[in-house]
């Protein structure tokens, strides 16, 4: 495992790509830095289409094997890579709060031990599949699951390590082999990630990871031809040039997209457990996908509401993500900070209201405040574009109806909150929501067996349990005649 490595946060890292079960470093590079207080971390190679085709070749050359060894011959690989991950929470949940800024406690605690669960889980996920048939009258349907081949991973660097996992686990499981595309603003962990995938002994070639720009190696990954599965997290404006890329070659594409999820909260709710959840959409800075930005408030109890989400809000304190005291860290880059800040000035000039927050956070160049807007309508581009930073908006209703029209009133659809007490109520609004999935009386629980996706802008397909799994393989029924064998 020579080549080109640095420390980062007393860490050993490689900078260069691992393909074919050894390290190939480029030519060109690219800097990578750290958003808490812009150090320059590390140059990465940067690849491209000869990068993108020796590690696709790499993996179509693995899988054969990789695919015979079936669910339980891959299970002691991917359980070792998995004990790798938790044997090096301290190293990775460090890396990973340099590279995006994200908070070192959650990252210790939460977010790296999620990404070990991830592999372990769907290898144990995998053994569940084998053996299912379906009887009819006249045969008996034998499912299989077969492998589908070489998987192309694109991650967003908002979670990188376990939003990777996330794939790479149902992906290997499934018995195929993967080339990952790590975020070029957050590259460290993946790479990472690879030296615990040799260490566990999975074989050259099963996993790669090619580092780079998206536009130029992630493009050259999409569009090459030797490909069977695209799975992308990221934006909705990037999931449509992957989709033209994998039409082209009917190449099956996940996509798990932005969202503008609504976040309601009807006069039964627990209100101080709803201002608690509330305050915390602010967590990582915003830079969370599912997030509940668009508060909803029944309008009886709007304004007790306000100030239980005040007070909750005054105890996001914005500082360095490695201080145990920090609930709001930086945004992720200074292009990723000038669309935060655009979006708040525009909204400004539209004629929203700042109940608090509104600029840059007297901490440092990227640390944005924690901004509540009030004066919304509905068709205020604050009110329908992801932001991906700490920016909520207010607004109320008066009933069931109002609040399910305006919820549904976005292009998105990849989740929503809901508090009440009423059961009734509470799931005959979820019902009538559009969206992948919505949290009643909780947020941000993601159960590994439920399926999990977007619908409408915010996604393509579902991950998670058996719909992983369907999406990674490719189901074969044999149908058998009964009586029909000697």
């Amino acid at each position: 495992m020579s080549g080109n490595r640095v420390k980062v946060a007393g860490v050993e890292v490689s900078t260069d790509h691992w393909i074919g079960g050894r390290r190939v470093a480029s030519k060109k590079k690219f800097s990578n830095f750290s958003p808490i207080d812009g150090s320059h971390l590390a140059d990465v190679s940067a690849g491209g289409k000869a990068e993108a085709d020796a590690a696709v070749e790499a993996a179509r050359k693995a899988f054969p094997a990789w695919a015979a060894l079936g669910p339980k011959g891959r299970l002691p690989y991917l359980k070792k890579f998995a004990e790798g991950i938790k044997a090096r929470v301290n190293d990775l949940a460090a890396v990973e709060t340099m590279d995006n800024g994200s908070l070192l406690m959650g990252n210790v605690h939460r977010v790296v031990p999620r990404a070990a669960q991830n592999i372990e889980f769907f290898a144990e996920w995998a053994l569940t599949l084998d053996g299912h048939t379906i009887d009819s009258p006249e045969v008996v349907n034998h499912v299989k699951y077969d492998p589908a081949g070489v998987a192309v991973l694109i991650t967003p660097w908002n979670a990188p390590l376990m939003l990777t996992t996330w794939k790479v686990g149902p992906a290997l499981a499934a018995g195929n082999t993967v080339v990952v595309k790590p975020p070029e603003w957050a590259p460290l962990t993946c790479s990472l990630m690879a030296d615990i995938a040799h260490e566990a002994g999975l074989p050259p070639g099963v996993l790669n990871v090619v580092q780079g720009i998206g536009e130029v190696a992630g493009d050259a990954l999409v569009n090459h031809p030797d490909v069977d599965r695209i799975s992308f997290t990221g934006s909705t404006d990037t999931a449509k040039i992957i989709g033209r890329a994998a039409a082209s070659s009917i190449t099956p594409l996940s996509a798990e997209l932005g969202g503008k999820s609504p976040f309601i909260v009807c006069a039964d709710a627990d209100l101080e457990a709803a201002a608690q959840t509330v305050a915390a959409q602010y967590m990582n800075a915003g830079q969370v996908c599912l997030a509940g930005t668009r508060i909803m408030v029944e309008k009886k109890i709007e304004e007790p509401f306000l100030e239980m989400v005040r007070g909750a809000a005054s105890h996001m304190v914005v500082g360095d993500p490695r201080d145990k005291d920090t609930r709001v860290g930086p945004l992720i880059h200074k292009e990723h900070f000038d669309r935060v800040a655009g979006f708040v000035d525009r909204a400004k000039a539209d004629g929203a209201v700042p109940l608090w927050g509104g600029s840059r956070a007297n901490f440092g160049e990227l640390y944005f405040e924690p901004t509540l807007f009030a004066h919304v309508t509905p068709e205020l581009e604050i009110a329908q574009r992801e932001v991906f930073g700490p920016v909520l908006t207010w607004q109320s209703f008066s009933s069931d109806d109002e609040v399910v029209e305006l919820a549904n009133n976005t292009r998105y659809g990849l989740a929503g909150t809901l508090f009440s007490r009423n059961e009734k109520r509470a799931m005959d609004i979820a019902s009538r929501v559009t969206a992948g999935t919505i949290w009643v009386n909780c947020f941000f629980i993601r159960d590994l067996a439920a399926p999990f996706g977007g619908a409408k802008d915010s996604g393509l397909g579902r991950e998670g349990g058996t719909w992983s799994f369907d999406f990674y393989t490719d189901i074969k029924n044999i149908s058998v005649r009964k009586g029909s064998f000697a």
